[in-house]
């Protein structure tokens, strides 16, 4: 795929690999509209790299219907919606009850912010028979054998996983392309909340862009990309 003009939207966009995805994409010429909930982080990182921003919360379907309708109107169609917002808590076995608040946040970004994304993306999509979905999910959703602490995020990534499959074998006769990225640790605020101490291990997120965006520019991308720190 040639990058240069395409109309690309990417949630979770002010910081971590949204914002590095959000200024190659810029470099590729690309027109990016980077989606956030924070005005003041939005509109920031929006002049910083030259881009168009929303502001709108992914957890809400009719922010993300809005996202949609803005981003046709100004470009007249979306060729690439990511989505990118992702919210990770940890939760200790020694208490006795988890945040059950937290733990809805967790699903809310992550499953349901990915569902209606997609959602009001395949709705502009489908009437151009045309258009690409990235989710990024995590390898999370590929191995849950060592989650201790993360079991609920865990959890909300396989579900992202599974959307992700079903809508893939729904559209992909209607000419649209869903790809689920998987990457590992990367070193982004999303671990805010439960830093590892091997964080600086992880992968850097421009490293993460690299890849998904060599994929996107291949004639045939791969519909799942699983990245993982380089052997050195």
């Amino acid at each position: 795929m040639n990058l240069k003009d395409k109309i690309v939207v990417i949630t979770g966009g002010s910081k971590g690999l949204g914002k590095v995805l959000a200024s190659f994409l810029k470099k590729e010429g690309s027109n990016v509209i980077i989606c956030a909930k924070n005005t003041k982080e939005v509109e920031t990182t929006a002049n910083e790299l030259s881009v168009d921003f929303f502001v709108g919360d992914v957890t809400k379907e009719k922010d993300m219907q809005e996202l949609a309708d803005s981003a046709e109107q100004k470009f007249g169609k979306i060729d690439i919606w990511v989505n990118n917002a992702g919210l990770l808590y940890s939760f200790s076995p020694k208490d006795k009850y988890i945040d059950i608040e937290k733990a809805r946040e967790m699903m809310d970004v992550n499953l349901f912010g990915t569902i209606f994304g997609s959602r009001s993306a395949l709705g502009k999509m489908q009437s151009n028979k045309d258009g690409t979905i990235i989710n990024i999910i995590s390898t999370a959703a590929l191995d849950a054998s060592k989650a201790k602490n993360l079991k609920i995020y865990f959890a909300s990534k396989w579900a992202s996983r599974g959307y992700t499959q079903a809508i893939e074998a729904q559209y992909k006769e209607q000419g649209i392309s869903v790809i689920a990225v998987y990457p590992g640790g990367i070193q982004t605020e999303l671990w805010r909340n439960h830093k590892p101490e091997n964080i600086d291990q992880f992968m850097k997120p421009e490293y993460v862009a690299e890849k998904i965006i060599s994929n996107l520019k291949q004639e045939t991308p791969e519909k799942e990309l699983i990245i993982k720190r380089p052997i050195v």
